[in-house]
Parts: C-alpha cells; structure tokens; sequence
C-alpha cells in the first residue's frame, strides 16, 4: 500500500493538514474494495482527486473512469446520460445510444454533485446499487452493469432527506464510506504554501518571474475566509501572476483582487428557510403563469364577444374593470351611463319612516354579478358553438379563429360540456 505523502504527490495534493492527510488515507484503505463512497466538502475543495485515488489503486484502475456532473445535465435528459436510450423513446431520439453505466463497466462512475439528482433517476441509481441492474430509456428489457460508483457533494444531505429532495435509502447506500474534505479556511497552514505552488505554476505557464507576497498581505492570506476555497486562491493568484507588474505584492494590491464583503470575518450561518419550498414555489410559478395565459385568452375572447354585439348595459362596469383593468381597447365602457336606481315618491316618503330601507319598489333593480357572468358565459358558449361548426369540429382551426390556444378551447369545451 502506498503511502499518504507518496499518494498526494502523484495527485498534486498540496498541504499536511491532518484532516486533509486522514482523508486521504480512507481513500487508499477503500480503494482495493468495491464499497460504494461519498465524498463530501464545500464547493471548490478539490473533492475530484478523492475518486481518482480511489480509481488508480483499485482492480478496475485498467477499466474506464467516467467522471459526471448531476448538476450541469439537464432534469430531462439525465436519465439518458446515466443509463442509454432505445432509438424512438423520445423526441430527437434518432437513434439509439449506450449510457455511461453500460459504457463504464467494468470500471468506476464518479458522480459530481449528486445531491442535484432528480427523485426519478434517484429510484433507477439506487437499483443499481443494489443489484446492477439498470433499464434504457424506452425499453423493458434489463440489462447488467459492474461499475463502482462513487458520488460527491457539497450540500447538507440529511437536511435535503429532510425536505424531500433526497431519497434517505440511496444516501445510506452512497456512503457507505465517507470520505469528509476540510475547507481552506480550517487549513490555514496550508494556505501560503498552496499560494506559492500555483504562484510558481502561473510563473512556469506564462513565463514570468514568480510574484511573492510580503508579510501584511501573507497575513491578510491566512485571515481570509475564501468562501471559494482552493478555487478562489487559485483564480486569485493567476490573476495577480498576469495582471501586475511588480512581482512583490504589497497588502493593498492583494486586498484590490478580493471582495471586501465581508467574506473573510468568521462565517454567519444565514436562515435558510426561504428555501425549504424551492419546488412546490418552482410548480405554484408554473400555475401562475398558465393561469396568466389563459386569462389573457378569455379577455381576448370576450372582449370580442363584447364588441360585436353584447349590450354593455348588460354588463357591470366595476367587473369589467376588475378583469380588464383600465386600457384603451376598453375605455368605452366607462362611456356607457350606468343605470341607477331611482326611488319613486312613494319609495322617497316610505323611507323617512321606515328605517329598514326596503328597496323592493324601486323602478330598476340591480344586477346580481351571478347573472351578469351568467350572460357572459352564455355569450362565450355561442360563440365557440358556432366556430366549431363553421370548421367542422376542428379545435385547432376553432382556436386559430377565437384567437386562442387549442389547451385553452379544449378547457372551455370540457367546462360548457359542449
């Protein structure tokens, strides 16, 4: 078995921070099994070596080593990606194609940010966990695959099973070994040694002299939170390497290349809350929004239906308003002289004796909304039963005509039982 410091040199794992070093030790004790692992850390702490030591020291270092992102493949197509399709199973399906499991076998998948897989391609990962089993897209037949898998995230998982977004049984079976990576900020020996290896690396790249840091800005170096972890440190230093010309870097050049935002205080762990519904606000957008088109298509309709013959007298004005608002395609209404109820003079001495105001006598009664909509629908019913004759019972055409969408006119059609 090699060792740890043999280990991190082959992989330019650059620091001696005990958790670092433990971390790459499981690493080395797991690989010659076939145990599933998890890796997890914050974003930008490198956790894409874990798998590639776990490869390279395992019996399937001569098979394929497929590295994936959950989160960069869109919701509709990873399924796919993961696990093939048959030619035909889907819109652009033009032909059929091998999945990254079928492809790997025999050697290891190494599955970024699994905490982003959606719950349906959770349920087909987890079958392959447990048996090797796996079924294209469009297919029913089952196929078998001998691949290790091992999967890495940044985000809190118990706190994604706990809202739903993570199935509790494939995180057990995920991490059956995990395999934790610290984040910089708690390797603050190591953070001017990482400086000065990627400091010489951009001196090598771009063949310029290696810039150094003197003792505020190292200072400045270790006090930083780097939210971004090695990432950040790794952008910040070829920036720097590039962009001065002086090669010694004073405090104030270094602190120009950092947010001053705060981020190098001690970290302030924010409420979260907002997002425990992400998904259910995410299906209520898509309701608010259908909602938004369809009522569009009903004004469109019977405005329409208004202006070629409905009388406005028949419709109440502050409803009118209420759906349309105040537009100039409907300004004439306000034209309209809106009937009132006028007492009569029996009704006018009645009522400085009687207190309860009785207005069953008066010349004009009013409206009741029901009705009004009533006419409203019963207008919007004609109009679509004649269109639908006129072009057969075609919807489509029926639509075009009414100047709606076929969802729409298909909705109405249901709603009226026509």
């Amino acid at each position: 078995m090699e060792s740890v410091q043999n280990i991190k040199q082959r992989f330019e794992i650059i620091g001696n921070d005990p958790k670092l070093n433990r971390a790459v030790e499981k690493a080395i004790q797991v690989a010659p099994t076939d145990i599933s692992v998890l890796v997890v850390g914050e974003s930008g702490v490198g956790k894409e070596s874990i798998p590639k030591i776990i490869h390279s020291l395992s019996h399937r270092k001569h098979g394929k080593y497929i590295a994936v992102n959950c989160g960069a493949i869109p919701e509709g197509t990873i399924d796919s990606e993961l696990f093939g399709h048959e030619k035909g199973s889907f819109t652009g399906a033009t032909g059929a194609r091998d999945g990254y499991f079928e492809v790997a076998d025999g050697g290891t998948i190494f599955l970024d940010e699994v905490g982003e897989l959606p719950l349906t391609t959770q349920v087909r990962l987890l079958r392959v966990l447990e048996n090797g089993e796996f079924i294209k897209v469009g297919s029913s037949q089952v196929q078998k695959t001998n691949v290790r898998i091992v999967a890495a995230t940044n985000v809190n998982m118990f706190d994604a099973i706990e809202k739903g977004k993570f199935r509790e049984d494939l995180y057990y079976r995920l991490s059956t070994v995990e395999i934790a990576l610290p984040p910089l900020r708690d390797r603050k020996e190591d953070i001017h040694l990482l400086f000065r290896k990627f400091a010489s690396d951009f001196a090598h790249k771009y063949k310029m002299p290696a810039i150094k840091l003197d003792d505020d800005a190292v200072k400045y170096l270790l006090s930083y939170r780097w939210s971004g972890n090695i990432r950040q440190l790794r952008n910040a230093a070829e920036q720097i390497s590039v962009l001065e010309t002086k090669r010694e870097i004073s405090l104030q050049t270094l602190m120009s290349y950092l947010p001053q935002d705060g981020s190098h205080l001690p970290s302030v762990i924010k409420d979260k809350k907002s997002d425990d519904f992400s998904t259910e606000r995410d299906i209520l957008y898509k309701v608010l929004f259908d909602m938004k088109s369809d009522l569009n298509d009903l004004k469109k309709l019977t405005l329409e239906l208004m202006k070629n013959g409905s009388k406005v007298q028949d419709i109440n004005p502050s409803l009118i308003q209420k759906v349309y608002g105040k537009t100039e395609e409907n300004a004439f209404f306000e034209e309209e002289p809106r009937m009132e109820m006028i007492p009569t003079n029996n009704e006018v001495e009645q009522e400085e004796f009687d207190d309860e105001g009785d207005d069953s006598n008066y010349l004009f009664a009013e409206t009741v909304e029901e009705e009004e909509v009533l006419k409203l629908e019963q207008k919007e019913i004609e109009l679509i039963k004649k269109s639908l004759e006129r072009n057969k019972g075609k919807r489509k055409a029926a639509a075009d005509e009414l100047g709606i969408s076929e969802r729409t006119l298909y909705r109405k059609i249901k709603q009226f039982d026509l």
